[in-house]
This record gives C-alpha cells, sequence and structure tokens, in this order.
C-alpha cells in the first residue's frame, strides 16, 4: 500500500529479548487479539504471567521502536484478564495504529504457522525450530517448512470512467468490491489477473498495470493490487462467488469495503480522478 515502509520503526528478528525486558505482546486466543480496553491497544509487560495469562507457545518478532515484541498463543479456555477483551483483527484495526496493526496481522501468521508445523509434512516426526531462520527442520528427514504464503491478486477494472465492482457471496450485507482470487501454480500474475476477472464476470481485460500490494492475514495472504482496462464482453455473474456485479461511476457508488484494505485504497485512487501515483 501507498504508505511508509513498517521497516523505518520495525526491525524484525527471531530468538529473544533480554530477561526482565517490557514487551509488547500480540496475544491470540481462538484467533482472536487480546487488547487494552483503555489505554494503549497492545498489552506491555515482561511477561504474559504479569496478567495472570500463561501462554502455549511465545515467538520473538523483533522490536518496533527499540521495544522487543512477541507473538503468543493462549489457551482458548482462559478468560480475558481485567480491562481487557479478545477482538477480531479486522475490527481491532479500529483502535490501533498502522503499524501495530500489521505486527499484529503478522503475529498472528507466524503463531498460526507454529501451531501447524509441530510435525513434518513429509514424515511425520516432531520438528525442532531452526536457531537462526523462520522455520522448522525435522530431524529423522531433514525437511525444512518456511510461514506460508499465500499470494492473491485483487484488481480494479475500467471502462470508460465506470469501475466495475461486485458482491461475492461472502461478502457481508450489500458490499460490493473490486475482483479476487489466488495465484495457482503455473500462472503469472497478469494471467491470474485475467482468469480471474474471465471466471467470476465472464469480461475480458487489457492494459494490466501493478498498483501496489498489502499483508493480509486472513489467514495467510499477500494481496497484489492491479488495474486493468476492459476489453470485450458483457457482463455475466457466475452466480455462486460473485451474485451480483455492475458498472459504478464515481457519483453512484454502492456500500463499499472499509479503509482496511488495498481494494478500498484502489477504489479511493479511483474516486480521487486517479491521480498519477503508481
Amino acid at each position: 500500500m501507498h504508505r511508509e515502509s513498517i521497516y523505518k520503526r520495525y526491525i524484525p528478528a527471531i530468538g529473544g529479548a533480554p530477561a526482565d525486558t517490557e514487551a509488547c505482546w500480540f496475544a491470540f486466543s481462538k484467533f482472536k487479539l487480546l487488547v487494552n480496553d483503555e489505554g494503549p491497544a497492545i498489552p506491555s509487560a515482561r511477561s504474559m504471567t504479569e496478567f495472570g495469562v500463561s501462554v502455549i507457545r511465545t515467538l520473538y518478532m523483533g522490536t518496533l521502536e527499540g521495544k522487543p515484541c512477541y507473538g503468543a498463543e493462549i489457551s482458548p479456555d482462559i478468560e480475558a484478564p481485567a480491562s481487557m477483551s479478545f477482538r477480531d483483527l479486522r475490527s481491532a484495526f479500529a483502535i490501533m495504529e498502522e503499524d501495530l496493526w500489521l505486527l499484529a496481522g503478522r503475529a498472528l501468521q507466524i503463531v498460526n504457522w507454529d501451531q501447524t508445523h509441530q510435525f513434518c509434512g513429509r514424515c511425520g516426526q516432531k520438528t525442532e525450530t531452526m536457531p537462526n531462520e523462520r522455520a522448522k527442520r525435522c530431524p529423522a528427514c531433514g525437511f525444512i517448512s518456511y510461514p506460508r504464503l499465500s499470494p492473491a491478486v485483487i484488481t480494479a477494472v475500467f471502462k470508460d470512467d465506470k469501475i466495475l465492482l461486485s458482491h461475492n457471496a461472502t461478502f457481508p450485507g450489500r458490499w460490493h468490491s473490486i475482483s479476487a482470487g489466488f495465484v495457482e501454480p503455473g500462472e503469472t500474475l497478469e494471467e491470474c489477473v485475467s482468469r480471474e476477472i474471465r471466471e467470476e464476470v465472464g469480461i475480458e481485460v487489457k492494459n494490466i498495470k501493478y498498483f501496489g500490494s498489502q499483508p493480509w492475514p486472513f489467514p495467510n495472504s499477500l494481496m497484489l493490487g492491479f488495474t486493468a482496462d476492459w476489453a470485450g464482453g458483457d457482463l455475466v455473474p457466475d452466480g455462486e462467488e460473485i451474485t451480483h456485479a455492475d458498472w459504478f461511476t464515481a457519483d453512484n457508488m454502492p456500500e463499499i469495503p472499509p479503509k482496511i484494505s488495498i481494494a478500498r485504497e484502489i477504489i479511493d485512487w479511483y474516486l480521487e480522478g486517479k491521480p498519477d501515483n503508481q
């Protein structure tokens, strides 16, 4: 996305911080983030035991402006401490600055990866955490597993002064957004753009251009944004994934996604007259 890099404030690392050092704790239970109901959203302490909470796993993530950061998994049967609550990561965006929210997404992906890679996917033996990189190694067969990322494209298609927006069957209410889908093996990003739009709404596109990217921890995606122009065909929603699609003008927009997503950034770029910022 078009913002300053998180790496201006955050230094990733593995291992751990010095003992008795106050740290930021990105702690999750059943995929929900533990936040303070008052004050800074992310709990800060030397250990989660200060809140009376034990953790299943703890993973060092590096430092944010010199302060250590940890990802942690909390048992699903533990209630939130006083003055704290568990919040869905999407809704937590409203109470957190963007860099903290991005780190929370990073923590969620790393914690989930660690949880699901305790055993080797090749031979079933228990894995070992590698000391010098974010990876799991099987001591029996040598297979190495890294945190998984699933690349997906998301594309705004334009026809004259109109933008294509569609309603996915999984969207809440009457939300409409731009087209998106996961990249398949052996496929370029541009081929994925064309295929997904053809499959979803039946049209062809041209002039495919890269717009920007966004980490998307739901659950482990990397969203790659594009723009494209209509090249031919009539809109025919597939009727399963896409239930409605149409061309919209800037003065006649449906309900659109919140500002949390790159989809909204691309739509806002269109609404601002498509300034030359690509």
